[in-house]
């Protein structure tokens, strides 16, 4: 079952950089497919349930991921310190194992502050203008599925952890078994056949913070109960302190945590704008963004790729393998942005026709605004896809600050400019505002773009060890 990957040896040339890369991140996208899944079943079937439930669990869902990606950005720092800890070859498991440890740490640290602003949930969409009705509906779903983001968090710490030791397809396995699971558990607890109860929106949220729950621990299982993991001892000393590590993980961590919070909250931003508009292009942004997000796990999966390649050479101190695995990085990245549009353009109405029927009651003033929408998607894929793999590349130098401003410039003042401007002064409404989107996303690709092509220049190859306690 296992997925052996070729990290070890000198600098390989092109053709085996692209299948040593292609070898890391299938699986990783495919990962990523089956995580997005879960996201992606609440909205088909509640999109299917009604409307205005849609139009809530997508305001909720919003504010969620807007601070379970705070959370999420700042494990992530394990990843390029695990590649690179491979790389030195120097105690690789022992390394790895003290920084899933002190990644744990810090997922239950942050979930505290999430938790309290998460569970008012209300009083922030009124803050922003939103809909009475969906607020308070949206309340309620938050107040349910704020309580998976630790489980999920470490989930996606071991997830990393698996990878690292050349075997992404346990993170894969257990998380096809998680989308299966929500599956089952949306449908009798949405629609409620059966004996089940019908709680529809709620049933959403308990069917999801039950599957981040099924995910923790799968993965716990796999990394702690099946023989190729278990000789590691990943828990062992699970309650002893290793500050200086932990550190070295939030400050590398608390960047990549701001540059996706940026992302995902302009996203939660244009949300808040289409609410200023009317109900049906909320619950259209909805559908065309979950569409976006789905296509988007391509390019994210070679972005995490990227990191473990560029980091793993990093930790060698291997300047031109470096260079190697970032060129194909990028590369694989653009192929995969195109294709992806060329399909958004071709095929609209279908896939919007996945999460609703064309022409079908108040409905259909909702599935026409995807499709516009979903026009203006295919536009921005290839800015976002180079901007996640331009990020990508630079964490796995474990350089995280300036990527973070990047991002705060493209996102907020290009991209929600544009927006406000276009969507609510030029009269182009919800058009107006994902051209914005597709802005902001541009601005940051060039950016990120241009400090990798300068990072022998900024000195970002020189390698730093990370610093940590014994066991």
């Amino acid at each position: 079952m296992a997925t052996k990957i070729a990290l070890d040896g000198p600098s390989t040339p092109l053709r085996a950089e692209i299948r040593a890369t292609l070898a890391l991140a299938l699986p990783l996208i495919l990962g990523n497919f089956a995580q997005n899944a879960i996201t992606t079943t609440d909205v088909i079937m509640l999109g299917r349930y009604d409307v205005d439930a849609l139009a809530a669990s997508a305001l909720g869902v919003n504010l969620y991921f807007a601070f379970a990606m705070f959370a999420i950005g700042i494990v992530m720092a394990a990843s390029p310190l695990i590649a690179a800890a491979r790389g030195k070859r120097v105690h690789p498991v022992r390394d790895s194992r003290r920084t899933v440890r002190q990644a744990i740490w810090l997922s239950v640290m942050v979930c505290i502050p999430i938790w309290a602003v998460i569970w008012n949930t209300e009083a922030v969409m009124l803050l922003f203008g939103q809909d009475p009705g969906i607020s308070a509906q949206a309340a309620i779903y938050n107040r349910i599925i704020m309580w998976g983001i630790l489980p999920f968090l470490i989930f996606v710490v071991l997830r990393l952890y698996v990878t690292a030791l050349e075997r992404p397809i346990w993170g894969v396995i257990v998380t096809i078994i998680g989308v299966g699971f929500n599956i089952i558990a949306d449908w009798l607890l949405i629609f409620g056949p059966g004996p089940f109860p019908e709680l529809g929106l709620e049933g959403a949220a308990i069917a999801s913070l039950m599957s981040n729950t099924v995910l923790m621990l799968g993965m716990i299982f796999v990394t702690t109960g099946l023989k190729p993991f278990r000789r590691y001892r990943l828990l062992a000393n699970f309650w002893r302190s290793d500050w200086p590590r932990l550190w070295h993980i939030t400050k590398l961590g608390v960047p990549i945590a701001i540059m996706l919070t940026l992302e995902v909250t302009i996203f939660s931003a244009a949300i808040f704008l289409m609410g200023l508009i009317d109900r049906e292009s909320v619950a259209a942004h909805a559908i065309a963004l979950q569409i976006a997000a789905v296509a988007f796990m391509i390019p994210l999966g070679l972005s995490q790729a990227a990191t473990v390649r560029v980091g793993y050479y990093y930790g060698r101190e291997d300047r031109e393998g470096i260079r190697l695995a970032g060129l194909v990085a990028y590369g694989l990245g653009v192929g995969a942005a195109v294709l992806l549009a060329l399909i958004m353009i071709v095929i609209p109405g279908p896939l919007v026709g996945l999460f609703m029927e064309e022409g079908v009651g108040p409905g259909s003033r909702v599935f026409d605004l995807a499709v516009s929408f979903l026009f203006i998607a295919a536009m921005f894929q290839l800015a976002d896809g180079i901007q996640a793999v331009g990020a990508g590349v630079l964490r796995g130098l474990q350089d995280t600050r300036w990527p973070m401003l990047y991002a705060g410039f493209g996102y907020w003042v290009v991209g929600i400019g544009v927006a406000v401007g276009l969507g609510f002064y030029a009269g182009y409404d919800g058009i107006g505002i994902w051209i914005g989107l597709a802005a902001g996303l541009g601005v940051a690709a060039i950016l990120l773009t241009a400090r990798w092509m300068r990072r022998e220049r900024l000195g970002l190859a020189d390698y730093a060890p990370t610093p940590g306690t014994d066991d």
